[in-house]
């Protein structure tokens, strides 16, 4: 079975955590978006003592439908599907599910919040469970803060350690150094026991870090769907996305600092997205803003005026 076949009609775990690989909220926001829409129902449950700081991650006391006061733990929750092997079947109040696709039945889900401890024996764990269950292919969503525009496409890049999967699927493999968090920690635990792995990133901008992104949710979505013999429906979510990036709008109409800052980023994501943008063009834009840019303003230029987008600031790599 080649690399696609695992991801287009095997059994797939899609995995997203709370915490430092969530940024606004869009990898776990994503994986509940997929819950809410597909037939599946808690095959596992990590036992959060063994795993978690409860002075970082509190647990959160609530009032249930019937009046009751109960405590709810930090947690990770495996999902599986409903009509799976002597699992109880879980209808839908609304109606049949609106889930399209040749391999709706076969998606697992794992989400929950990013462990405090015990990371390599909590990767153990989950791989049992996913061997348990017969998991062919797993794809990890992430959300990071980074200097992109709210008002442009959110980007989701696609990457993979596994030399089969990138040649097959087209995607590369990621160049980042530095400080991971427990998704690479299960990514190279899943390519030990032989499944193979591909992470989904998505770029949230970081002058709105403190609310949820719908938006980046509907792109974690979209990429997915590439990977997936699904299609997912979307809801309220693109309702939801639209408000969010007009109420970002409007904050920036009343903060002018803020509104030339995202004009410097769209200018510099149109030049980078422009068809005549090769590498070597994109670097001399680089090194022109740096020359651009080494006093706050240019002799001459009057204060508050913008530079034109050729001189805007370099997107992310």
């Amino acid at each position: 079975m080649t690399s696609t076949d695992l991801f287009r009609s095997g059994r797939l775990l899609v995995v997203a955590f709370e915490g430092w690989n969530d940024a606004g909220e869009a990898a776990s926001g994503a994986v509940k978006a997929l819950k809410e829409v597909l037939d599946v129902v808690q095959i596992a449950d990590i036992d959060p003592e063994d795993y978690y700081d409860f002075q970082l991650n509190r647990p959160q006391i609530e009032t249930t439908d019937d009046g009751r006061r109960v405590l709810r733990w930090p947690a990770v929750t495996m999902f599986g599907p409903a009509n799976d092997d002597g699992l109880p079947r879980e209808i839908a109040p609304e109606g049949p599910l609106n889930v399209s696709g040749t391999n709706h039945d076969n998606i697992y889900l794992l989400v929950g919040t990013e462990p405090s401890r015990g990371w390599r024996t909590f990767a153990t764990e989950t791989m049992d469970q996913a061997l348990t269950a017969d998991i062919t292919g797993i794809i990890m969503l992430g959300a990071l803060l980074a200097d992109v525009p709210h008002s442009r496409p959110i980007a989701v890049h696609a990457s993979s350690e596994n030399a089969q999967v990138r040649e097959e699927l087209g995607i590369e493999r990621s160049t980042y150094e530095g400080p991971v968090g427990i998704l690479s920690v299960i990514a190279a635990a899943a390519e030990e026991v032989g499944i193979p792995v591909v992470t989904l990133w998505a770029s949230v901008p970081h002058y709105v870090h403190n609310a949820p992104s719908p938006k980046a949710i509907l792109a974690l979505l979209d990429k997915l769907e590439e990977f997936v013999d699904v299609t997912i429906p979307r809801g309220d979510l693109v309702d939801e996305a639209r408000a969010w990036e007009e109420g970002i709008d409007s904050l920036a109409e009343d903060d002018e600092e803020m509104s030339t800052y995202i004009v410097a980023l769209e200018r510099a994501r149109d030049a980078v997205e422009a068809p005549e943008a090769s590498g070597e063009a994109i670097a001399q834009e680089f090194e022109r803003y740096l020359r651009t840019h080494e006093d706050d303003e240019e002799p001459g230029e009057e204060p508050g005026a913008t530079s034109e987008p050729e001189d805007g600031p370099p997107a992310p790599a």
